[in-house]
């Protein structure tokens, strides 16, 4: 996407800005906690098919968050296919499976076990859609040549925080997943060795009977997690 002609600094005012009184933004707050607290990981899926137009408009909402010099370091790939998310599912079993047999560790395993995971992972056929988060280690000017990315754990965490705001803000439903390794899909999506898969998000609709662990409902209270220092 870059041009080397492009690589100079140039002011422009700022184009947009939602500006709003005091009681305003203090009312806005509040409203985004409610919504987001609302959001659930959820492992059991309906069906229902989702509106690529969806799916699309989530992921530019993830295009929007910063990086390190504006390099945007991550792809996604939107999956309905139902013959690739079969051999997504497939693989993902196969790693997961060595992972509850042993590779995880004792204490790994018990935190998890309030959880109530195992290595079966359905709802990666079930959901109508899965996203595959990549980050690109490096990129290319429109001549070929490469640059370096900067913080690019940081930044594409932070757009895939924007990908689950989005998705939940859409009336749909996520879960990520983590396999490891994830190199398969690298293959399987036809990505460059310049891209590293680290998430699934499986997103759709909750099924009728799905069900949450209680232990997610537990969220630290705002003591726990901020210091003010004022």
């Amino acid at each position: 996407m870059f041009a080397r002609k492009q690589l100079k600094y140039e002011a422009v005012d700022l184009p947009d800005r939602v500006s709003m009184p005091d009681e305003e933004m203090v009312r806005a707050a509040a409203e985004f906690h409610d919504r987001m607290k609302q959001r659930h990981s959820v492992r059991e899926f309906s069906d229902r098919s989702v509106p690529k137009e969806v799916i699309e408009d989530c992921i530019r909402a993830a295009g929007t968050a910063p990086s390190g010099a504006n390099h945007q370091p991550w792809h996604f790939v939107a999956i309905s296919s139902p013959g690739i998310k079969s051999r997504i599912r497939a693989a993902a079993e196969e790693e997961e499976r060595r992972f509850y047999d042993g590779a995880a560790g004792d204490e790994w395993l018990r935190a998890l076990e309030p959880i109530g995971t195992g290595p079966e992972k359905p709802h990666l056929e079930i959901a109508p859609w899965l996203i595959v988060v990549f980050a690109q280690r490096y990129g290319q000017f429109d001549d070929g040549t490469r640059f370096k990315n900067y913080y690019v754990p940081e930044s594409v965490g932070i757009a895939t925080g924007f990908l689950l705001a989005a998705l939940h803000h859409a009336g749909l439903v996520s879960l990520t997943h983590t396999p490891n390794p994830m190199r398969f899909l690298n293959d399987l999506l036809g990505r460059p060795d310049s891209e590293k898969p680290v998430m699934i998000l499986a997103t759709g609709h909750p099924a009728p009977d799905a069900k949450v662990p209680a232990v997610a409902k537990i969220k630290k209270p705002l003591d726990e997690i901020l210091t003010l220092a004022e």
